[in-house]
């Protein structure tokens, strides 16, 4: 089994080791809509499982992986010529949270 991995782990073992499979699911929703079928787990933004973690349709693992992030998060292709607005949104981004804010 190949697991692809995004973003850095922590040290020691990895998800990796603990997991076999062959679905991988690219889209947030469907990785969601997936995890709540019971068809296995779903890396999401906990705003979007929180309802059903609190009733008990989801269930957290990993915390080790998913510390606290309080920030900003952005994935953009950067070799793209990108909008002037898109521009004007990362510039933004990028001076307030070099100025202390992230609300």
């Amino acid at each position: 089994m190949d697991i692809q991995r995004n973003g850095s782990q922590p040290s020691g073992k990895g998800p990796a080791e603990y997991f076999t499979g062959t679905v991988r699911v690219d889209p947030l929703f469907q990785a969601h809509d997936a995890a709540l079928a019971g068809f296995g787990l779903a890396y999401v933004p906990e705003e979007l499982a929180q309802s059903h973690l609190k009733k008990g349709h989801l269930k957290r693992v990993l915390e080790a992986w998913c510390p606290p992030y309080s920030g900003y998060h952005l994935y953009y292709p950067s070799r793209r010529q990108t909008s002037p607005a898109f521009a004007l949104l990362v510039d933004a981004l990028r001076y307030r949270s070099s100025h202390g804010g992230t609300n």
